[in-house]
C-alpha cells in the first residue's frame, strides 16, 4: 500500500519494567467506573443531547449503577454549565454518587467550574494538559518545563479554590496524550501536580492516563501504566485511571492489560461512543468481567432497555455485532453452532453447574435478552439442531433427530429460494403446512377393530376415502397403526415400509394433545408425516396418512 513510509512509531516504551502484570491471569475486582458519556460522548455526536436528553441519560447512568459520572465542561458552554446546574438545585445527584467536570488549566475556566460546581455534595474537578511531544512542538510550541508550569499553575489554582468550595472536592489530573509522552516526562509532570495536591488516605488524588490517540499494542501501554504505578510519588494515596480510546481497536485490551498493570479506574462510555473511533465500551469491558464470574459492579440486566435509551437521546446506533448488546451477537444461523447450542441447553437441564454453553460467552437471558428471539435464527445456513430446538422449545413439538433433518432441508430450501431469515412462527407455518394432518388424496374416515385375546395381530375394518371414492376395506396387522397402514397398502396398490412410529403428548398448551411422528419407506425413500390430535389414537394414523400422502406427491420430503 503506497504511503506507509511517511508514518513512524509515536509512543515511548519505557524501559526497566517487570512486566509483572502478565503473570495476573484475569482482573479479580471490578474498576471504579466512570462515565464520560455526558462530556466525551455527547461532544462527539452530531446532534449534541439537549439538556432535557441530558437529564434522561443521567438518570439512566445512575441506575446502571455509576458512581461517578463526567457531567460535562462546564465552562465550555452554556448547556453544559446548566445542565450541571440543573442537577444541583433540583437535587438530582444520588447521594451516593459524585459528579465530574472538566477544565483546562486557566484561571477564568477554572473560576468558572468550580462556579458551576457550588452546591454539590461531592465533585471531581478534573484538570488536564497536553504533554506529548507532538502537541509541545506543534501546538503550543512550548518546552518540557513550560508545560509542567502550566500543570502546576492550574494544580495551584484549584487548591486555592476548593479552600472556599462548600462540598467534598476530589482532585483528576490528566496528562492528556500520555501514550504519546516519553514516560520518564509523564512521571515527571504528574509527581510536580502531586506535590502540590499532597494526596491523603482520606482524600486521595486519580491520576488518569489516557490512551488520547491509541499509538501502540496493547501491551505497551500496559507497560507505560506500570511504569506510572511504579514511579509516582505517594502512590498508596493516588487512585490510577485509564482512560482509552479505539483508533487501532485496542481500547478493550488497553483497559484490561492496563487495570493488570495497575490501574484501579476506567473512564469510558456506554457502546463505546467518543470521537474518532470512540471510548472503550464500558457494556463490554463490564460484561467481560461477568463471564469470567466478577461481579462488574454495573447493572446490565435489562441491557435492551439500556441500548434504546442510548439510542433515543444520542441518534446513535449501537451495531449488531456489537459484542453483547447488538441485535445479533447470540444469534446463530450456522447449522453446527445451532446444534452444538441446543446440545448445549439440553446438557445443562437440571443440573446446578457453571455456564458453558458453545458459542455463547454468557446467558443471554441474564442481560434481558431471549432465547426464542436472539439465539436461533433461521436462514438458508440453518441445520437441524437450531430448527429443532425452535419446534421443540417455543411449540412443543419434539421432532424425532432424522425428521429434524428432513425438516431441516425443507425449511432451509424454502429460506434459499425467498433469500430471507425467517421467524420462528413461519417456520412452525411451515411445518404444519407441509407435514401435519395432510388429508389428500387419502383420509382415513373411520376403522372399526376386532381383538384376538389369544391372537397377536387384530381385524380391522378401515374405510378410506381417496380423492372422493370411499372404500371400506378388511386388512389384519399386528397393531391399530399397523391394520390402517395394511387397508391403505391394499386401496393405493403400493407396498411401503412403516419404518417410525413416535408419539409425544404436546404439553404447555391449553387443551390436552398428542403428535405422532411416522415414517415410511417407498423405493429406497422417506417420507414423513405427523398427526395431531386430542387422541394419541387418531394422532398416529394422521401421521401416517401425512406421510403417505406426501409419499403420493412425490413432495421433496425425504
Amino acid at each position: 500500500m503506497k504511503g506507509y513510509q511517511k508514518y513512524t512509531k509515536q509512543f515511548f516504551a519505557p524501559s526497566g519494567v517487570t512486566m509483572d502484570w502478565t503473570k495476573k491471569e484475569y482482573i479479580e475486582k471490578p474498576p471504579i467506573w466512570c462515565s464520560v458519556d455526558l462530556r466525551d460522548g455527547n461532544q462527539a455526536l452530531i446532534i449534541p443531547m439537549s439538556l432535557e436528553e441530558k437529564l434522561e441519560f443521567f438518570k439512566l447512568l445512575c441506575k446502571v449503577g455509576f458512581k461517578e459520572i463526567e457531567v460535562g465542561f462546564p465552562a465550555a458552554s452554556e448547556t453544559e454549565y446548566e445542565f450541571c446546574r440543573a442537577i444541583i438545585e433540583q437535587n438530582l445527584i444520588p447521594d451516593d454518587v459524585t459528579i465530574q467536570v472538566l477544565t483546562q488549566s486557566r484561571e477564568h475556566i477554572i473560576a468558572k467550574t468550580f462556579e458551576a460546581i457550588d452546591g454539590a455534595k461531592h465533585a471531581v474537578v478534573h484538570l488536564y494538559n497536553s504533554t506529548s511531544v507532538a502537541q509541545r512542538e506543534q501546538v503550543f510550541k512550548r518546552d518540557k518545563q513550560q508545560i509542567i508550569d502550566i500543570a502546576t499553575f492550574g494544580a495551584k489554582l484549584c487548591k486555592e479554590y476548593k479552600k472556599k468550595a462548600k462540598g467534598k472536592i476530589t482532585f483528576e489530573y490528566s496528562p492528556e496524550s500520555f501514550t504519546g509522552t516519553e514516560p520518564e516526562y509523564a512521571v515527571e509532570i504528574c509527581n510536580e501536580v502531586i506535590k502540590i495536591w499532597e494526596p491523603t488516605p482520606d482524600d486521595k488524588v486519580i491520576i488518569n492516563l489516557p490512551v488520547t490517540v491509541s499509538h501502540s499494542m496493547p501491551h505497551v501501554y500496559a507497560n507505560q501504566v506500570e511504569y506510572m504505578h511504579k514511579n509516582l510519588l505517594n502512590r498508596e494515596n493516588l487512585i490510577i485511571s485509564l482512560h482509552p480510546h479505539n483508533d487501532r481497536g485496542c481500547a478493550i485490551a488497553d483497559s484490561e492489560m492496563g487495570l493488570l498493570a495497575g490501574g484501579d479506574r476506567i473512564e469510558g462510555t456506554l457502546f463505546g461512543n467518543g470521537e474518532r473511533t470512540g471510548n472503550v465500551d464500558i457494556v463490554t469491558l463490564a460484561l467481560n468481567m461477568f463471564s469470567q464470574g466478577i461481579d462488574p459492579g454495573l447493572d446490565f440486566t435489562n441491557l435492551p432497555e439500556i441500548t434504546k435509551v442510548y439510542e433515543k437521546v444520542t441518534r446513535m446506533h449501537v451495531y449488531e455485532r456489537q459484542p453483547y448488546s447488538g441485535q445479533l451477537v447470540f444469534a446463530a444461523f450456522s447449522g453446527s453452532h445451532q446444534d452444538a447450542i441446543a446440545k448445549g441447553m439440553k446438557f445443562r437441564e437440571g443440573k446446578d453447574i457453571k455456564w458453558t454453553v458453545p458459542y455463547l460467552p454468557i446467558d443471554p437471558t441474564d442481560i434481558g435478552r431471549v432465547y426464542e428471539a436472539d439465539v436461533i435464527r433461521i436462514n438458508s445456513q440453518s441445520g437441524k439442531g437450531g430448527i429443532g430446538y425452535i419446534m421443540e422449545t417455543q411449540f412443543k413439538l419434539n421432532l424425532p433427530p432424522k425428521m429434524r433433518e428432513a425438516f431441516g432441508y425443507h425449511v432451509k430450501s424454502i429460506s434459499d429460494h425467498e433469500h430471507r431469515e425467517l421467524q420462528p412462527i413461519e417456520v412452525h407455518d411451515i411445518f404444519m403446512r407441509d407435514f401435519v394432518n395432510i388429508a389428500s388424496p387419502v383420509k382415513v374416515v373411520s376403522a372399526v377393530y376386532s381383538d384376538h385375546i389369544d391372537d397377536t395381530e387384530i381385524d380391522g375394518e378401515v374405510t378410506i376415502d381417496q380423492n372422493g371414492v370411499v372404500s371400506t376395506i378388511k386388512s389384519r396387522g399386528n397393531g391399530r397403526l399397523d391394520c390402517v397402514s395394511n387397508a391403505i397398502k391394499q386401496l393405493i396398490g403400493k407396498n411401503y415400509t412403516l419404518e417410525t412410529y413416535i408419539q409425544h403428548a404436546i404439553e404447555g398448551t391449553t387443551s390436552s394433545k398428542a403428535a405422532s411422528y411416522v415414517s415410511i419407506v417407498c423405493d429406497g425413500k422417506t417420507y414423513w408425516g405427523t398427526g395431531i390430535s386430542s387422541d394419541i389414537s387418531r394422532s398416529s394414523i394422521k401421521a401416517l396418512v401425512s406421510a403417505v400422502n406426501l409419499m403420493l406427491s412425490k413432495g421433496d420430503n425425504k
